[in-house]
């Protein structure tokens, strides 16, 4: 596992909370949450609540982002962008590939594998222990703007100036050898 920080170089942003029934921070993954190309795995985003988030929140994005995957770029697992300022949970499930549980305007974007869904996790075998950052991004604006078929690299972009707030949990997974 790397000491890759994702939020790093980005501009400081106040702190909120982030919780999920599905996980807690710093566990693994339940099995659901890995890739349906995994055994057992479902392919299922987590459930998310959040709460605390600064004055002036106009909307969210939510993102599932492993900066240990063996691409040189991490490995963007789910992109949802312009949820509602009014909205504070995820239900388990939300991100099946129709988006069914999204509240109305927010949508999903294509991940790493090209589809507008949540993809589960999958670390290569004998790979080691991965990250997986679950984070709520408070935005001072109810759009962010970037076209339902961008990539989640270019939604963090154009998110950058307009973060109030970062809400993370992270969840980890390994496959053994």
């Amino acid at each position: 596992m790397s000491a890759n920080d994702p939020f790093a170089r980005l501009p400081e942003a106040a702190s909120f909370t982030v919780t999920s029934t599905t996980v807690r921070d710093g566990d693994a993954w339940p099995p659901e949450q890995f890739s349906s190309g995994v055994p057992g795995g479902k392919d299922i985003s987590p459930q998310l609540s959040w709460s605390g988030a600064p004055d002036g929140t106009k909307s969210y994005a939510v993102t599932v982002y492993d900066p240990d995957a063996p691409t040189g770029s991490g490995f963007w697992h789910w992109a949802v962008a312009d949820i509602p300022a009014t909205v504070t949970e995820l239900p388990e499930g939300a991100g099946d590939p129709t988006g069914s549980g999204l509240p109305e305007g927010a949508f999903q974007l294509p991940n790493d594998v090209r589809e507008a869904r949540f993809n589960g996790a999958a670390p290569p075998a004998g790979h080691g222990l991965h990250r997986y950052f679950v984070v709520v991004h408070a935005l001072d604006v109810v759009s962010i703007g970037v076209p339902a078929d961008a990539t989640p690299a270019l939604l963090g972009f154009t998110m950058a100036g307009h973060t109030l707030g970062r809400a993370v949990l992270i969840a980890t997974a390994e496959t053994p050898a």
